[in-house]
């Protein structure tokens, strides 16, 4: 990859890949932060208070981890909270195993739906693959990351046009009824919150950003970045509201109305795959996180070790996956959105903007 692209894109990619699955990946999370106040509100939460905050704290984040070379999050909040740093910990312990729950939850249930496999195919597939993506390192990460999230956007892309050809008159209808039920602004702002909490996770893919106007045009791509392929799929769903905010995976139900078996299958193998860009991200920076206590200790982390976490990781995910998909997303995001609020965002726009002045005053903040 050239260097603009691993400088000004690739943080928006691999980002939007970490959060896909848990974000908007099955439509579930789509239903539950935004459909729900309506087409146009949802519309409205995921353009504006969502996507904003995702660019600004990923502005405020890439710049305080260029000027002080914080690339895991464990060190990234020991700088930002000092002694005060394990908190987030706790919450992103708890985000990944919820998240992993909501991947393997659904990677199971796509394959039983659309192959007739077995419930735990899904589930031991996603390990395997998980595993050997985070065996194999950070370059691999990046590259498959980066490379799927292309994939992606093309059969989004498909799935969007297609939807509209099919459904365009009730799509219209939808918004032109301008339904937006009160709540829509802090549903959104609590949507953003919910993933910018993973902007932690995926500091890695920021080792490339040199000038403080590369971390701020990075951060500021990468709100849209994250969130195109989420509005796309919001306004394909909008045809089918208010029925499709009972279904407790929206994107079968659309991909089973369009009736192309064959696009079926390749939109449920591209979504696969989105769930091990989730997995492979989220358990890629806890091991980073492992990495740096080693690194501390001027040891090097044994490679078998970061697929035994994964393998760990997932096996406890997948008995919270138990709960089902519809009371994860509702319960467990809920909470944690208002819980990173507090241990994140708002530290991040407050003493990590005060931080980042004292750095560039005391001639730490390099070239602008």
């Amino acid at each position: 990859m050239n260097s603009w692209f691993r400088r000004y894109l690739l943080p928006g990619f691999v980002f939007q890949s970490i959060i896909i699955a848990g974000g908007y990946g099955t439509g579930r999370e789509l239903v539950e932060f935004f459909l729900r106040f309506g087409p146009l509100g949802g519309l409205l939460g995921m353009l504006l208070p969502s996507t904003i905050l995702v660019s600004i704290t990923a502005m405020a984040s890439f710049e305080f981890v260029r000027v002080f070379g914080t690339y895991d999050y464990r060190t990234f909040f020991q700088r930002l909270l000092g002694r005060g740093w394990f908190v987030y910990e706790i919450g992103y312990l708890a985000a990944v195993l919820l998240i992993l729950a909501v991947i393997g939850s659904a990677a199971g249930t796509f394959l039983l739906e659309t192959f007739g496999l077995p419930y735990a195919a899904g589930v031991v597939g996603l390990l395997v693959t998980v595993g050997f993506l985070v065996f194999k390192g950070t370059d691999a990460i990046e590259r498959f990351l980066s490379g799927w999230s292309f994939v992606l956007y093309g059969v989004y892309l498909v799935f969007f046009a297609w939807s509209i050809g099919a459904f365009g008159e009730a799509i219209g209808a939808a918004f032109a009824s301008g339904e937006a039920r009160e709540g829509w602004a802090l549903s959104g702002f609590r949507y953003g919150v919910l993933q910018v909490s993973l902007v932690p996770a995926m500091l890695f893919a920021t080792r490339h950003i040199r000038r403080r106007r590369e971390a701020l045009w990075a951060g500021a791509l990468t709100g849209p970045i994250a969130i195109i392929p989420g509005v796309l799929f919001l306004v394909a769903m909008a045809g089918q509201y208010p029925g499709i905010v009972d279904r407790p995976v929206p994107a079968n139900y659309l991909l089973e109305l369009l009736g192309s078996r064959g696009f079926q299958i390749a939109f449920q193998v591209v979504l696969f795959g989105t769930l091990i860009e989730s997995g492979t991200g989220v358990i890629h920076a806890f091991n980073e996180r492992v990495a740096g206590v080693f690194a501390a200790r001027r040891a090097h982390m044994p490679p078998t070790l970061r697929p035994a976490v994964a393998v760990l990781l997932l096996i406890l995910a997948s008995l919270l996956s138990r709960f089902g998909i519809i009371d994860l997303i509702a319960t467990g995001y809920g909470a944690l959105s208002w819980a990173f609020l507090f241990i994140f965002v708002l530290p991040l726009l407050t003493i990590g903007m005060y931080r980042l002045y004292q750095g560039e005053a005391g001639g730490r903040g390099g070239s602008p």
